[in-house]
């Protein structure tokens, strides 16, 4: 078992920045964001592997966000940059036991969630 949560959402215009966080009750699980934008589907927008030493990021957010973790605090972030008003949703931490599930992003693979952070782009 594990608790999850986010942090770090808020309110931004087009072209800011934010950093999330994931507090994590256990650290040893392969983590990822998610994120839900109204009236849309969840979907995975990065992941990270137990150790660190890989990454996964979606393609719409590629080269815009950074994830990271810190095994030492137990914690999970999400460095977005130059965002834009699509990416307006409910982000979401998740963790699992599946060691794969961090390139896969598939959300049936991830058993532990947070509450979620809100994040808003406008322009």
């Amino acid at each position: 078992q594990v608790q999850v949560a986010e942090s770090g959402g808020d309110s931004v215009q087009v072209g800011g920045s934010l950093t999330l966080s994931c507090a994590a009750s256990r650290f040893t699980y392969c983590m990822a964001w998610f994120r839900q934008a109204p009236g849309k589907e969840r979907e995975g927008v990065s992941g990270i592997s137990v150790s660190g030493g890989s990454t996964y990021y979606a393609d719409s957010v590629k080269g815009g966000f950074t994830i990271s973790r810190d095994n030492a605090e137990n914690t999970l972030y999400l460095q977005m940059n130059s965002l834009k008003p699509e990416d307006t949703a409910m982000y979401y931490c998740a963790a699992t036991s599946r060691f794969w599930a961090w390139r896969t992003l598939r959300s049936a693979d991830f058993g532990y969630w947070g509450q979620g952070t809100q994040v808003t782009v406008s322009a």
